[in-house]
């Protein structure tokens, strides 16, 4: 499977709590709902589009938690993403679990580079990130992310978990999809490249 990591990010880079001040306030974060004012008909058709594409969901324990808490409770027959979230396997890498609430769950212990490795090399389509920004950066920096979905909104709030805050190493991406969304989202898609590379200036006739 390929593993793809599906992150909402200010302009700052902050991932804690997209959807409302009471989402994820630890480390007593109080600035959360800063997507919501963006979200529109075009956000919502893209990120279905790309649950659609999941043959699983990998979560780290905080996410997992709050992930089990909240779907659940989500009743309304015409949201477009309860259904799938709700019946979607969850795998949940955590050494503090040992069992998941919300069905279907695999909790994955031990070395979490290893065990997401192995469940990488099995067949299927997208294993997906979402939310768990500590694990994403983690498991990019490890090599073991394919693609980068990134909904940027266009808010800088000046405090927050950002995401890949420390990766273990530079990290190299291809920019292979972009789109701006009527509200200011920009939807981008960058593919694993490889190492960051790096280059001494020579002025610009040297890319002409």
């Amino acid at each position: 499977m390929k593993i793809v990591l599906t992150e909402f990010v200010t302009l700052d880079g902050v991932s804690q709590g997209p959807g409302s001040s009471t989402e994820d306030t630890s480390d007593g974060f109080t600035r959360g709902g800063w997507l919501v004012p963006y979200l529109d008909e075009t956000f919502v058709r893209r990120t279905s589009e790309w649950l659609d594409l999941a043959d699983g969901l990998l979560l780290g324990r905080r996410t997992y938690q709050a992930f089990a808490r909240d779907w659940p409770q989500i009743t309304d027959p015409d949201d477009p993403f309860t259904e799938r979230m709700n019946s979607l396997p969850k795998y949940v890498v955590t050494n503090t679990l040992t069992e998941g609430s919300w069905r279907p769950t695999t909790v994955l212990q031990g070395d979490p580079i290893k065990t997401v490795a192995e469940l990488k090399a099995q067949p299927g389509r997208e294993l997906q990130i979402h939310g768990s920004a500590r694990l994403g950066g983690a498991l990019l920096g490890a090599g073991l992310v394919d693609l980068v979905r990134l909904v940027v909104a266009p808010t800088v709030i000046g405090s927050g978990r950002r995401l890949v805050d420390h990766p273990s190493g530079p990290v190299g991406l291809r920019l292979v999809d972009h789109e701006a969304t009527p509200s200011g989202l920009l939807l981008l898609h960058y593919e694993a490249a490889g190492a960051a590379q790096v280059a001494e200036y020579q002025g610009v006739t040297a890319f002409v």
